[in-house]
This record gives C-alpha cells, sequence and structure tokens, in this order.
C-alpha cells in the first residue's frame, strides 16, 4: 500500500535509499572518496527534512504489511514535477513495486497540476533508462559533472 511518508517514517526512509543506491554505487564503482554527493552517500535525515520541511516535497512510501520498503517524493516547480529518490529494498525488487512507485508518482504530479515529470539518471546505467523509457519517458539529454565518475542522464514524460 502506497502511503503518504511523515517525519516518523524519515529514518527509515534515509535507510531505504541509502541501501537502494548503494546496489548502484557497487556496480558501477562509486564511493564516499569518488563520489560523495551520490544519493547512497549524501542522503541523510537533514536532508530528508529539509525536502519535507522547507521545500515541501510530497514524499510517499510502499508499505509490505507495515514496513517501509521504498519510497519516492516531488520536487513541484510550477508545472514541471521532479521525481526524486524513486527506489525500492533490493530484496522487494522485481515485484512490481517500483511500478506502483512511479505509476502513484504520475498521478500524484498531475493531481498537483504537473503537466511534465522530470528526472536524472545515473546515464551509464542503461537497466534503469531502459525502464523510465519503458514508462514513456522520453530520454533529454546529459550533463557531466566534475563532483561525479558518472554521466548524468535526464529524462521526462508529458503527464
Amino acid at each position: 500500500m502506497i502511503m503518504a511518508v511523515n517525519r516518523d517514517n524519515i529514518p527509515e526512509c534515509v535507510d531505504i535509499i541509502r541501501r537502494s543506491f548503494r546496489t548502484v554505487a557497487d556496480e558501477f564503482g562509486f564511493t564516499e572518496e569518488n563520489a560523495p554527493l551520490f544519493t547512497a552517500f549524501a542522503t541523510d535525515e537533514a536532508k530528508l527534512l529539509h525536502w519535507l520541511d522547507e521545500q515541501h516535497r510530497p514524499m510517499f512510501g510502499y508499505f509490505d504489511s507495515g514496513k517501509l520498503v521504498g519510497c519516492y517524493n516531488l520536487l513541484v516547480n510550477g508545472k514541471e514535477c521532479e521525481l526524486g529518490s524513486l527506489c525500492v529494498l533490493p530484496e522487494y525488487r522485481h515485484s512490481g513495486i517500483g511500478d506502483l512507485l512511479l505509476n502513484d508518482s504520475l498521478k500524484k504530479a498531475a493531481g498537483l497540476g504537473c503537466s511534465i515529470m522530470k528526472l536524472s539518471i545515473v546515464e551509464e546505467n542503461e537497466v534503469l533508462r531502459k525502464w523510465y523509457e519503458k514508462h514513456g519517458f522520453v530520454h533529454t539529454g546529459t550533463q557531466k559533472f566534475d563532483f561525479f565518475p558518472f554521466t548524468c542522464g535526464y529524462l521526462e514524460k508529458q503527464l
């Protein structure tokens, strides 16, 4: 079941985000030394509380028998929404939870008046890119930053 995440869920969300993105870090060789700003290493309670309290990002999670196992957040900027940190714990992947969370994020964004959903990924993660494209996202470009050992890829979808 997908429900809004509240302040009490923040520690669980941090754990889910860090553990989920850690599998990407491990697959592509990212470490705290070569990518300290990567999500697996840079996410903490202060960051999520900033998203919730200062940026007013709606945050949602998938609960399995009361346990939070996946989550995402939305950064709303007028008619555009940015999907942030959509993730599912590794042991719950490939069971459709990611699809449910993504579809929920699209519905929530449309309900908030957004007409476009944007997101960024590790460009080298071809499996993830294809997954988003399967869901109707279009690749719009890339950007290389000095502080990341990878290329950022950008995708968007009209709502």
